[in-house]
Formats: C-alpha cells, sequence, structure tokens
C-alpha cells in the first residue's frame, strides 16, 4: 500500500477517535448568558456506532439525587452532545453521558456574567508580544465561527478606530496592549444570542536594548513669516550603529540648516538630539513635511513635523470682517421680512397681549341702538323669548322701567295658556296694551293689527 493512502487513513483514524469539541477534562467552568455545547466523550468503537446506541444524558444534584435530562426548547440534544441555549446559574452540576456500560462525567460551574463589562476576567487567553514583533489577532471558533451571522472585535470593550474586520494582523507598540473581545452574534429558536472570546495582549517593553525615537509621530507646529523656526527630533541610541537623520529634500535650500549634539544621562545613557533650524520663514516653508528618521539593524521608526502658519492680527481682522457681514445680512433680512409679513406680525402681537377692539362690538351696538330707540317691540313667544335675545330685552326694560325713555308694545303672536317663560319685570309695568296677531285676517296692510301698531309708535313730522 502506497505511504500517501496510509497517511490519509490514519488522518483519517484520528479524527474519528477525536470528535470535535470533545472535553476530556473533569472540571468545565462556563459563562452564565452564552450558549454552550459538551460533546460526550465515547471510545471509537462506541463513537463509530453511536447511531445505533442510546446515549443517557444525567444530572446529578448533591450526593444522591440524579435526574436524567430531557430536551426543554432551552437544552437540546444534538448527535452525540448536549446544547444549552443559553446556560444558565441553574445548569451548574455534574453532568454524565453514558452508552451500554460506557459513561464519562463533568463536573461544570457556571460564573456569573460580569454587569459592567463585554467580558469575565477570568475568562481571558493570554497573549504576550515583543514592542515591534508581529501582532496577530484572528476571531475565530471552533464550533460557532459558521453558525454566527457576524463577528465584531473590540478592544477594553469599545470599537476599535479604523478597524473594521474582524482580526488585526501589525506590528506591535506599547499602546496595543489591552484586552480584545471577539464576540460572535448567533440566532437560534428565534431568539439573538452572543459567544465571546477575549485575549488578555500583553506588549513586552523592550527598549532597555533597542533605540527609541522619542515624540508623536505626527506633529502640526505654527510658524510666523519672516521668523526662526527650530524643530528638535531626540532618540535615545543604544546601538552604536544606529544613525538619526532628517530628509535630504531641504539640503540645498541655504535658509535651512541642522545641527546635532550628544548628551548622556545619570544611567550613562547617550541622547542624541537633532535640530532642523528655519532662519527665515517663507511661504515655501508652510504647508510641508520634515521627516525626521531612526535607522539601526531591525529598526526604521520616523516622526514627521508639518509646519502651518500661525494666524497674526490680520487673520483675526478678517473673522471679525466676516462676522459683522453676516450680521449686516441677517438684519436686512429681518426687515425685509417684517415689511412683507407686518399685518400678520400684528395680529399675532395683538393676540398675544390680548388686545383686539373687535371682540366687544356687538354689545356695545345693541346697547347704544336702545338708547337710540323710542319703543320696545317684544313678541310674546317661546323662540322669540329665548336666550338670544335676553340681552336685548333686558336692556329694553331697563330703559323703559328705569330710565322711563322708551315705551314697550307687546304682540301676542300666539295664544298664551302659560306665562312662566315672560320675564318677571313685564309686570312692573303700570298699563300695556296687548296687540293680538291674528294669522290670515292680520296679514292685510289695512287691518287692525297694523292701525294699532301705527297708533302706538311715536309720530314724527313729515319732511
Amino acid at each position: 500500500m502506497p505511504l500517501r493512502v496510509l497517511v490519509i487513513l490514519l488522518l483519517v483514524f484520528m479524527q474519528q477517535c477525536t470528535p470535535d469539541s470533545c472535553v476530556y477534562r473533569d472540571h468545565i467552568t462556563v459563562l452564565e448568558g452564552e450558549p454552550y455545547h459538551l460533546k460526550c466523550c465515547l471510545p471509537y468503537d462506541h463513537h463509530h456506532h453511536h447511531r445505533n446506541s442510546s446515549i443517557r444524558w444525567t444530572k446529578r444534584y448533591g450526593s444522591n439525587r440524579t435526574m436524567t435530562l430531557h430536551s426543554n426548547g432551552r437544552i437540546i440534544f444534538n448527535d452525540d452532545a448536549i446544547e444549552f441555549w443559553p446556560i444558565e446559574m441553574i445548569d451548574k452540576g455534574i453532568y454524565s453521558c453514558a452508552v451500554g456500560n460506557k459513561e464519562s462525567h463533568w463536573n461544570i460551574t457556571v460564573t456569573k456574567r460580569s454587569e459592567h463589562g463585554c467580558f469575565h476576567p477570568k475568562y481571558l487567553i493570554t497573549k504576550e508580544v515583543e514592542v515591534g514583533k508581529s501582532l496577530i489577532i484572528n476571531c475565530t471558533h471552533d464550533l460557532y465561527q459558521t453558525e454566527a451571522y457576524e463577528i465584531s472585535l473590540f478592544k477594553d470593550c469599545s470599537p476599535i478606530p479604523g478597524n473594521h474586520k474582524a482580526n488585526i494582523r501589525k506590528n506591535a507598540v506599547l499602546n496595543d496592549a489591552g484586552n480584545y473581545t471577539c464576540i460572535f452574534f448567533l440566532y437560534k429558536n428565534k431568539r439573538s444570542f452572543n459567544v465571546t472570546k477575549t485575549f488578555n495582549v500583553k506588549i513586552k517593553d523592550n527598549t532597555d536594548t533597542m533605540p527609541t525615537l522619542y515624540g508623536n509621530s505626527i506633529n502640526y507646529v505654527e510658524a510666523e513669516l519672516g521668523k526662526e523656526k527650530t524643530l528638535n527630533c531626540t532618540a535615545l541610541l543604544r546601538d552604536p550603529t544606529a544613525i538619526i537623520y532628517w530628509n535630504d529634500e531641504h539640503d540645498n535650500d541655504t535658509n535651512i540648516h541642522k545641527e546635532k549634539f550628544n548628551r548622556s544621562g545619570s544611567n550613562g545613557e547617550l541622547y542624541v538630539s537633532s535640530l532642523l533650524k528655519i532662519n527665515f520663514v517663507k511661504e515655501e516653508n508652510l504647508n510641508v513635511w520634515y521627516n525626521c528618521t531612526l535607522a539601526s539593524p531591525g529598526i526604521l521608526e520616523t516622526i514627521g513635523f508639518f509646519l502651518k502658519k500661525k494666524e497674526g492680527p490680520t487673520d483675526v481682522s478678517r473673522h471679525i470682517f466676516i462676522i459683522v457681514l453676516v450680521s449686516s445680512a441677517a438684519v436686512i433680512f429681518l426687515v425685509i421680512m417684517c415689511v412683507i409679513y407686518r399685518v400678520d406680525i400684528m395680529l399675532c402681537y395683538r393676540d398675544l397681549i390680548r388686545r383686539d377692539e373687535t371682540l366687544t362690538a356687538i354689545f356695545d351696538d345693541i346697547h347704544s341702538l336702545i338708547k337710540k330707540s323710542r319703543r320696545l317691540i317684544i313678541v310674546l313667544s317661546e323662540n322669540y323669548m329665548a336666550d338670544k335675545v335676553s340681552y336685548e330685552l333686558e336692556s329694553g326694560l331697563h330703559e323703559a322701567l328705569v330710565e322711563r325713555k322708551i315705551k314697550i308694545i307687546l304682540i301676542e303672536f300666539t295664544p298664551i295658556n302659560d306665562f312662566t317663560f315672560l320675564p318677571q319685570s313685564l309686570e312692573l309695568l303700570k298699563s300695556h296694551r296687548i296687540l293680538k296677531w291674528k294669522a290670515d285676517k292680520s296679514l292685510p296692510y289695512n287691518s287692525r293689527f297694523w292701525k294699532n301698531l301705527r297708533y302706538l309708535m311715536p309720530a314724527k313730522t313729515a319732511k
């Protein structure tokens, strides 16, 4: 048999003997609120024929109580594994799976979930990387990788700026230290779940043996036209072969020259400062990058200085001019709007201060007309004596009974049996005459009704 075939058969045999996600340790600690998958660890012969055998799952409480487990919606039996969606605090205990006379046991402890973080400090995978070496973090999961509909990576429970992938691959720096949490988002039984996997990344500082360039990698520096400007680049050199230099793009500029000096630290360290001096800052020196580089075996580090123009008094006056211009335009706009909508604005103002003479026009007009009248005609009818004429009636009776400036004429429109609807003030009249309307007989203008009405009306000299 060829060697290649033997190797393939050996790999298949090993895969069958070590089923995925099978946990052989006796004690298992899991996190509350996350899905958990526990596979029955069976010998090869039982694992190979487990589809024809019955796997029994039991849970033991204390020393004497044992319960056979059944599916209940949250606990599911999938082939030769038991799944919790999710696992809760009440699930802690000793679990057993048995096929025939073969049995495996696990003591499961459930830890309460952290209330203020996306990970638990006891569930961390430690990674230690040296500065400058490759830092690799991949969000992978042996069981839920393909089932997750989304995978996210957070650092110290916050999104990582500029990183929208579920992995990191970069050269390590000191600021990379922290806790990186992979969150696998799952959907099961119409509910959403998440599984976490957290890496505690520690960055080993090897600056004791490596050169170091001080300062931020990007620096924005203000400079005034016509003035001198000096840029300082300092490095700690522990390697005698290390060098520090500025980019050579400005070597031919006579307005720029470079200086370098050394100083020793208290412990014998060598500090090297390289200065780039601009004698008179010109327009061509602004908005330009000046790069300082530290080079040694295995290290090439650069920091940049970007010169920008410092705002002077002319810039401030320009800002004031813009503010005045915008304010003037706003005032002109408001004046134009006030002219166009002056009527609407005035009516709105009247509504706010509640001043509108048109609101009380009607009662004053009625009172004025009654003052000018010499006769008050009252129709003795319930419809006429309704509330809608009560003000006119009371005003007229006041003029007749108190002021005695008006006389009353009563008209009985229909026969009246009940006089309770009439004002009691009518009884105070010393004498009055009632004209009766007699339907069709009173319609002609020369009828007795109209003659009597003309008689009671005041006489006025014709012009």
